[in-house]
């Protein structure tokens, strides 16, 4: 086996999984992740090794995805009538959902959450990157990482009390 082997193997599972909780779809984030590797296959000799490989990876992925959503300037909405169609559903699976509409909340006033606060809740959260991990991206420091993230936190907790209040 390769190293770039090596490397697909162990990191496209962690890629694949901050793509989709990015987009919301799985067919994009199958996409987005094989682009994120065939671009890490063609610069693997320019990685210096200055952050972790996953966090490298990651930061490919994330600029494919912000690429991707450029060009399509759209955004992939769940259609509700189609959820609604689907007859007498088993609680484990009306679970699920439920859990999905509210990853979808979160997601939808995740737009609306300014940088870099945006941009740290996804890597800790979706990425579940350290907060030293996440220092090294900013090049600041982990203090800075953690007390962005709190923030990011309590904003989005609020702007979803305010619209659980709105309906």
């Amino acid at each position: 086996m390769t190293d770039f082997e090596q490397l697909y193997n162990t990191y496209f599972n962690d890629v694949y999984l901050y793509i989709l909780r990015l987009s919301g779809d799985e067919h994009l984030a199958e996409e987005i992740t094989s682009d994120t590797f065939f671009k890490a296959m063609k610069s693997i000799n320019s990685f210096r090794g200055d952050c972790d490989v996953r966090v490298w990876l990651c930061q490919i992925a994330k600029n494919c995805y912000y690429s991707h959503v450029k060009k399509s300037n759209r955004t992939e909405q769940v259609d509700e009538t189609e959820l609604q169609e689907i007859p007498d559903l088993a609680p484990s699976v009306a679970d699920e959902y439920a859990r999905r509409d509210e990853i979808e909340r979160i997601q939808k006033v995740l737009h609306d959450v300014s940088e870099p606060y945006k941009e740290v809740f996804l890597w800790r959260v979706y990425a579940e990157l350290s907060f030293k991990q996440i220092a090294q991206i900013f090049g600041k420091t982990e203090n800075w990482a953690c007390v962005t993230y709190h923030r990011a936190r309590k904003m989005i907790k609020e702007r979803l009390e305010e619209k659980n209040g709105e309906n």
